[in-house]
C-alpha cells in the first residue's frame, strides 16, 4: 500500500515519464552531478564496480532508465562484428565509460570515441573516479566548441 502510494504521488520518480523527452546535455548534467555524489560520499580509492553500482543507484533515483554492462553491437560496413559491453548505458541515449586512475590520458577518450563510433551511439561520458572526479564527454562525430561570443551574438 505505501509503495503504491509513493509512486501514485511520485510517478516520475517510479515510471521514468521526465526522462522521456531529455535532451543529451540535460542527461549529462544530471550523470555528472550523481558522479560527484558518489565521489563525495564514498571518496577515492575503490574498484571501479563500486563506483559504477553507486553511479547505477543515484541515476535509477532520478528516474533514469540505466543499463549496466550491457551488450551492444558493434558493426563493420553494416555487419556486427562483436560486442561492446558499456558500464552504463542511460536511457539508451548516453554512454558512460567509468575509470578509477590517479588520472585519466588520452588514449581513455580515443576508445571512447571508438565504442561511440562503433556502436553509433552519438553521446559519450568518461569519467574517472580518481582522487577528485574527472569528466570527459566525447561525441561519435566531432563538435566545435562555440565560442561564447557567438552563443551571444
Amino acid at each position: 500500500m505505501e509503495a503504491d502510494l509513493v509512486n501514485y504521488l511520485n510517478p516520475v520518480k517510479h515510471f521514468g515519464f521526465l526522462n522521456m523527452t531529455m535532451n543529451a546535455d540535460d542527461l549529462t548534467q544530471k550523470i555528472i552531478g550523481c558522479a560527484y555524489k558518489v565521489h563525495n560520499t564514498l571518496g577515492p580509492g575503490f574498484l571501479e564496480k563500486v563506483y559504477e553500482n553507486a553511479l547505477r543507484i543515484e541515476l535509477e533515483k532520478l528516474g533514469l532508465r540505466v543499463k549496466q554492462q550491457e551488450p551492444i553491437n558493434v558493426s563493420y560496413e553494416g555487419q556486427v562484428i562483436g560486442e561492446y559491453y558499456a558500464d552504463l548505458w542511460i536511457n539508451e541515449c548516453v554512454m558512460v565509460e567509468l575509470k578509477a586512475l590517479q588520472t585519466i590520458v588520452k588514449q581513455h577518450e580515443v576508445q571512447l570515441v571508438n565504442y561511440l563510433a562503433a556502436t553509433n551511439i552519438d553521446t559519450g561520458l568518461l569519467l574517472n573516479f580518481g582522487p577528485s572526479v574527472q569528466v570527459k564527454r566525447k561525441f561519435r562525430e566531432y563538435k566545435p566548441k562555440t565560442p561564447l561570443l557567438n552563443s551571444i551574438l
